[in-house]
């Protein structure tokens, strides 16, 4: 009952953001895994996002709200702020951070157009995270807290039906008065479809549906400069998405559940994780992906 009443409360959320036409940059990609898409030259993204997890030690829920603009059809610049609602002794995770505030760099460095409608592309993200106000749940909440530094590497195809992304990317805390927040490796894989019967173009809503795996690998937590016991682990998850294209708005969401984990036992086992995204985009010049 605690998930639907969440999960309630997030729809709401969404609901309320879309009047102010504020979004979570995901609209033009999957909703947990890394793709290569960045925006158009002269393109705004408003983009806001509301996610959850689960697990033994309760509930995790936050919002994460972000501008980006596009200064070429391969180079973007983006800020993002956290939220958090309620917090969990969950494990760390950079893909379902409600802690830090993030800038980010993306350059899309290769782009090979095959034929029309395809194309095989890849993009590097880099950025800093400034620790926010509130903190996470558990062991996480306890230490003192230092920004930190990340970078991301997508690569992958795209068609008018078919999408196949990988990516890789790492996250290093600094340290703060003998505390430091684990080293986080993700990686994640995703598959997606553009069904042919909503294939549609404007007015029409355009759907595509996801598969994406995640992976999540963190090192050991820092505390008064001694390395905690049972704070290393790992786990992959897997689970649907779905991606809806309006105009200038998008809106996905899907859930994704563990299917592997070691170690880690300092923190509650994750049971689910979900995500609502919308996006709104605003074109000040022409341009293309």
């Amino acid at each position: 009952m605690k998930a639907v009443a969440h999960f309630a409360l997030l729809t709401i959320l969404v609901c309320l953001i879309q009047a102010p036409r504020m979004a979570w940059a995901g609209g033009h990609g999957p909703v947990f895994g890394l793709a290569t898409p960045t925006n158009s030259k002269g393109e705004w993204s408003f983009d806001f996002a509301a996610f959850g997890r689960t697990g033994a030690g309760g509930s995790e829920v936050g919002t994460r709200s972000m501008i980006t603009y596009g200064f070429t059809p391969h180079l973007q610049l983006s800020f993002a702020a956290p939220g958090l609602l309620s917090v969990a002794p969950l494990p760390p995770s950079q893909s379902m951070n409600g802690e830090d505030f993030t800038s980010t760099l993306g350059w899309r460095f290769h782009h090979n157009a095959s034929k029309v409608g395809t194309r095989f592309e890849s993009t590097v993200f880099a950025g800093l995270t400034e620790p926010g106000v509130q903190r996470a749940g558990g062991v996480m909440g306890q230490l003192r807290r230092a920004p930190g530094i990340f970078s991301e590497i997508a690569t992958g195809m795209a068609s008018r039906s078919h999408y196949v992304w990988g990516g890789i990317g790492g996250t290093r805390y600094f340290q703060a008065g003998g505390d430091r927040r684990p080293d986080v490796l993700s990686y994640s894989l995703v598959y997606g479809y553009r069904p042919f019967p909503l294939r549609q173009d404007y007015p029409h809503w355009d759907w595509r549906v996801f598969a994406e795996m995640t992976g999540e690998n963190w090192g050991r937590t820092r505390h008064f400069d001694v390395l905690m016991p049972g704070t290393a682990g790992q786990q992959l998850l897997l689970g649907p998405t779905t991606l809806g294209i309006y105009k200038n708005f998008a809106i996905e969401g899907g859930v994704q559940f563990p299917i592997y984990r070691a170690g880690g036992s300092a923190f509650a086992r994750e049971r689910a994780r979900y995500a609502i995204n919308v996006s709104y985009f605003l074109f000040t010049n022409h341009g293309s992906h």
